[in-house]
């Protein structure tokens, strides 16, 4: 069974930094390219950033400089890094595993991420 448990969601003011963590669970961690995405209310889920396996790493042009994803294969773990968080960036945050070459993607259930004074 596939599981990917998102932590470390919160309330947080304009300006201020979160770790957002996603534990998996039942994949062979190092086929996978993990991601994050996001979807704010009323709106599609975006793409945020991506690593694969090496430690290559994609980011959305919008949290470029400020969010950095990283993992640690051994714990089968993916963090996001989120600093100078801005308004625009409240959303439900979900963690996402996809398998190389294949069409197969695993989803967690969203941590909500808020910026707000």
């Amino acid at each position: 069974q596939v599981q990917l448990v998102e932590s470390g969601g919160g309330l947080v003011e304009p300006g201020g930094s979160l770790r957002l963590s996603c534990a998996a669970s039942g994949i062979t961690f190092s086929l996978y390219v993990m991601g994050w995405y996001r979807q704010a209310p009323g709106k599609q889920r975006d793409f945020v950033a991506s690593i694969t396996s090496s430690g290559r790493a994609n980011y959305a042009d919008s949290v470029k400089g400020r969010f950095t994803i990283s993992r640690d294969n051994a714990k089968k773990m993916v963090s996001l890094e989120m600093n100078s968080l801005e308004p625009d960036d409240t959303a439900i945050y979900y963690c996402m595993a996809h398998l190389s070459g294949s069409n197969l993607d695993y989803w967690g259930q969203g941590t909500q991420v808020t910026v707000s004074s």
